[in-house]
């Protein structure tokens, strides 16, 4: 016990002195602030998780408007505390409605959130609030708390580092995503993005008109890979107020500021809508890819998530994992570059066909960094010109209920044959005019969306029974909905 309290006396005076020491100034506010962070780590972090962003989720392929969101931003950035960062923005291909912030200036929105916005200055304003983050410096004061409160509790991965690639939902770096910043950050953050984009030449009153359509779309469920904004960020009607008395404080004739509806909106015009399904989407637990041509089944109720680099479902007591990705080589030559990794102690192995493809499977066991072990199934099947590899595994001592469970899933591998399913297409938006001044549901009723008319008057700014005047632009959804239900293919 004595030896115990030396032991917890020096970590906190070690902690402490940690804290003397590894203080900086913060930018935005001029004051001392906890940083165990350099600059130098702060950029090189934000740059492995924008690595890490891309690889998973893909950038939107529209080199233009990459390039359009883009200029935006760095017009931002260069009001910041922090213009000399070497800021990157990007469009990520994801229908989550979202935007968030990377270390060191590396700063993503989703096509979703472009999907839902109507002009330039709500936009303006969102890069704005994610530049505050990076400005004043918030992942780093938050990482520098977890670093504090980890210190010497010698955390580690319950995965052997042999298979802990395929324990990894998402690149380590994608773990900046799911930081937590306080009420007080967030605020902040408004704040500061209301500052910059208003420099910038923006009416940032349409920062309103972003926060209510985020309420909005909150009542929706998501349909994206990535996370919604809700998920990452305090209710947007608490912020609301704020905004509304910035507005009120602010001197500036906001009249005279830009809005960028039209340019907005010409830019967007034709993106997919919602989930696109040619990269891949879950029915229930079977797992569909139409432009592949393959179908995968995953058990009942487990928690499922499609990334560019890997389909992977968790169990629902979280200690079971099976995860699908491509493979180099045959598959033979798949499964002895597997099963032959140092710290990996392979079992029998057999060559096998699923569904008319060959196959090689077979058990495997390693150690995992706490002192147990893991104990799963490998599957690698030739299809299609290419090799996919199934990974499942779970806790030695679970291994035995598990190992019909991966199989079966690994078994379902198969062709996709259904002809609906082959053919699927994403929504897509149109920008219409409005032929004569009428309401929006007349309009809905004379050119008629994909989605309900809750829904389409959201993504466009407007109320339900909102009048337009003749030749306004008009956001609409068009293309035949998914069927989620009902079907097998």
């Amino acid at each position: 016990m004595g030896t115990s309290r030396r032991t917890l006396a020096a970590a906190t005076a070690f902690v402490g002195l940690m804290i003397v020491v590894a203080c900086a100034i913060n930018p935005v506010t001029g004051r001392r602030e906890l940083a165990l962070v350099s600059e130098a780590q702060e950029i090189e972090m934000g740059r492995q998780g924008s690595a890490d962003v891309i690889a998973g989720f893909g950038l939107h392929p529209d080199a233009g408007l990459q390039s359009y969101v883009n200029g935006i931003g760095q017009a931002v950035a260069a009001r910041t505390e922090r213009p000399e960062l070497a800021w990157e923005f990007h469009v990520i291909d994801d229908a989550a409605v979202n935007a968030f912030a990377l270390p060191g200036g590396y700063i993503f929105v989703t096509r979703g959130l472009l999907t839902h916005m109507v002009n330039e200055a709500e936009l303006a304003s969102v890069l704005g609030h994610e530049a505050g983050h990076v400005a004043a410096r918030h992942s780093v004061q938050q990482i520098s708390r977890q670093q504090i409160a980890s210190l010497g509790l010698g955390l580690g991965s319950v995965l052997s580092p042999v298979v802990a690639q395929y324990g990894q939902v998402v690149g380590a770096g994608l773990g900046l995503l799911f930081l937590k910043y306080s009420r007080d950050d967030e605020r902040q953050a408004d704040e500061l993005g209301f500052r910059y984009a208003l420099a910038t030449g923006y009416d940032t009153r349409e920062m309103i008109h972003t926060f209510e359509m985020l309420q909005e779309d909150a009542k929706l469920s998501g349909v994206g890979r990535l996370p919604e904004w809700q998920s990452t960020h305090p209710d947007p009607g608490n912020r609301i107020g704020d905004v509304r008395a910035m507005v009120a404080s602010s001197p500036e004739n906001f009249s005279s500021m830009k809005i960028g509806g039209d340019e907005f909106l010409r830019r967007i015009d034709g993106m997919v809508y919602g989930a696109d399904p040619r990269l891949g989407y879950f029915e229930g637990p079977l797992f569909i890819h139409p432009d592949l041509k393959f179908v995968l089944a995953f058990p009942d109720g487990w928690q499922t998530l499609n990334a560019n680099d890997a389909v992977t479902g968790i169990s629902a007591a979280q200690d079971a994992l099976i995860q699908l990705r491509g493979a180099q080589g045959s598959a033979a030559e798949a499964a002895r570059g597997f099963f032959g990794q140092e710290g990996l102690q392979a079992g029998p192995q057999s060559q096998v066909t699923i569904h008319g493809n060959r196959a090689y499977t077979g058990e495997f066991t390693a150690q995992s960094n706490e002192g147990g072990a893991v104990h799963g199934l490998a599957t690698f099947i030739e299809y299609g010109g290419s090799t996919w590899g199934i990974v499942a595994y779970t806790m030695e001592e679970r291994f035995a209920s598990y190992r019909p469970v991966f199989q079966r899933s690994a078994g379902s591998f198969d062709r996709l044959t259904d002809p609906v399913a082959l053919a699927v297409q994403p929504l897509r938006l149109r920008i219409e005019k409005a032929p004569r001044a009428m309401t929006l549901q007349q309009f809905n009723a004379q050119l008629p969306s994909s989605i309900s008319l809750g829904e389409l008057a959201m993504i466009n700014g407007l109320d339900e029974g909102a009048q337009l005047r003749a030749g306004q632009p008009v956001k609409r959804v068009i293309g035949t909905p998914l069927a989620l239900e009902g079907r097998r293919p």
